[in-house]
């Protein structure tokens, strides 16, 4: 599969217009050469972010693929010139890529979250893909690394041969450190978030026609609502009221254009 990615811009920010199978392939084919990529997993709390700060976004427009997480992406994709795009969302990431791989000889390597959220995804993982091999867990602790242990664990995953590397640092915090990394490691690192412990069956997932209204945030928000009514709060709202504004400004656009060929 080519490297052009084609991609339409929300809010400011670029999301990639592949469908979630294309995205996969892709994926999967720059691991298999230890090509160092990154992906980012976008839902409106990312978009927001990177409207606030243009260190974000740049990190973002220079990311390879930025999958469209979160449904109100998908449905603004599809307004705007991508009516067949799927979500790709990060859990069916996880899975699809630990599918993937056990019929290759392409592996693993988990970065970030804890120790026991990690030993339970290892068990998970070894049952539901027994063929899958795990290159390496290794949590983080919250503060900054030092460089010589950072340069520890550069090391620690490029000696692994591990291709993919899944990342759980919480956003933006895991943008920002794959950012950081792309071209010292040699794999492609994909940014997860809360799959780690939705996997680990710490937290629930939203059952399917939740997800599919664009309510898992809600579903989310009763889960930790301390931890998350704070964030939606502040980044739902001007997401829409942004969406609106972009949305009301090409239909704009489209009809001057329309009104200039007529005439």
């Amino acid at each position: 599969m080519a490297d052009y990615i084609p991609k339409i811009e929300i809010i400011g920010s670029p999301v990639t217009a592949l469908t979630f199978t294309q995205q996969m392939q892709q994926i999967v084919s720059w691991a298999q050469a230890r090509s160092s990529r990154c992906v980012c997993v976008a839902n409106v709390h990312m978009l927001m972010e990177a409207y606030w700060r243009s260190d974000l976004k740049d990190i973002l427009r220079q990311a390879d693929i930025v999958s469209p997480d979160g449904t109100p992406l998908v449905w603004m994709m599809r307004l705007i010139g991508a009516p067949r795009q799927d979500r790709v969302a990060g859990f069916d990431i996880l899975e699809a890529i630990a599918k993937r791989c056990s019929n290759t000889e392409v592996s693993l390597f988990f970065v970030g979250s804890e120790q026991h959220v990690l030993d339970k995804m290892r068990q998970r993982l070894l049952r539901d893909f027994p063929n899958v091999t795990i290159a390496g867990m290794q949590p983080l602790p919250f503060r900054p690394l030092t460089r010589a242990e950072d340069s520890d664990l550069i090391e620690q995953i490029n000696n692994s041969g591990a291709g993919i590397v899944f990342v759980s640092l919480g956003c933006p915090k895991q943008e920002y450190w794959m950012g950081q990394h792309r071209g010292k490691i040699s794999a492609v690192m994909v940014g997860l978030g809360g799959a780690f412990s939705v996997y680990a069956r710490i937290h629930k997932r939203a059952p399917r026609f939740i997800r599919d209204l664009g309510l898992e945030w809600f579903y989310r928000l009763i889960q930790e609502p301390k931890r998350l009514w704070k964030r939606y709060s502040a980044t739902i709202p001007p997401f829409l009221w942004l969406a609106i504004k972009q949305l009301w400004g090409r239909r704009r656009a489209q009809k001057i254009s329309e009104t200039k060929s007529a005439g």
